[in-house]
């Protein structure tokens, strides 16, 4: 390998109020998913707070007196797609790509040797939807990902990330060759569990002294700086 040629980087996007904003269909798909999973109306409020989906709705069935076994819990999930995809139309007209989302993908895809993909509490399909609803799939390469369905623990997911791309590039990235950005003290968490570099963008809930406490290595208001955006994840990147 040439002297000058970039490492390669594995940059790993969240979804939900880091690229996009989902408005209120979620809400909505959850709900309607619960009720035809279990013929109960879902009492508590959905933690929209960077677990995973597994994570997200074991919790739901036990906050309602229910044993999320395998069957139940498979069901559920399944209703949760089903009823996402029948609201695509809502998620689009209610939702919106967060400003600078797409440039930023755009800018930070053609850095050499970068490729992009998510790790996300998002089911596989789910994040699909959200990203094709929104025009910003054609950056990402949904098989290097980390999905919602993966694991229980969010911090679980980068192994599965890197173990795809050994399987589908060649490389095995690690942490070392990561970068995470995402705008919740859980994509902090699972950054720094997998040894990644963490960009965190505040467009969710935590503001920009929480996500610096919590030891982002660079904390960003949101993505409408592009050039800001890229230098974010390129710095500190060394040539082999």
């Amino acid at each position: 390998m040439q002297a000058d040629t970039p490492t390669p980087l594995l940059v790993l996007w969240d979804i939900d109020h880091t690229l996009i904003d989902a408005g209120t269909v979620a809400r909505q798909a959850y709900a309607e998913a619960f009720r035809k999973a279990t013929n109960l109306t879902l009492e508590q409020p959905w933690q929209f707070d960077g677990r995973t989906e597994l994570a997200a709705a074991t919790d739901a069935l036990r906050a309602h007196g229910l044993d999320p076994d395998a069957d139940l819990l498979d069901a559920f999930t399944d209703l949760l797609i089903a009823e996402h995809l029948d609201r695509a139309g809502d998620l689009l007209a209610e939702g919106r790509a967060l400003p600078g989302a797409a440039d930023a993908l755009t800018a930070v895809g053609a850095v050499p040797g970068v490729r992009q993909s998510v790790l996300t509490g998002n089911l596989y399909s789910l994040a699909v939807l959200k990203l094709e609803v929104f025009g910003l799939d054609r950056h990402i390469d949904f098989r290097l990902g980390a999905y919602g369905g993966d694991a229980f623990e969010r911090t679980d997911l980068p192994a599965h990330a890197f173990k795809r791309t050994e399987r589908h590039l060649g490389h095995r990235h690690s942490g070392a060759d990561s970068v995470i950005i995402g705008d919740t003290l859980r994509d902090i968490a699972t950054a720094h569990a997998a040894g990644a570099r963490i960009v965190a963008v505040a467009t969710g809930t935590n503001s920009v002294a929480e996500l610096r406490a919590a030891g982002a290595d660079v904390v960003l208001p949101d993505l409408t700086d592009t050039r800001a955006v890229q230098h974010a994840v390129t710095e500190g990147r060394r040539p082999i």
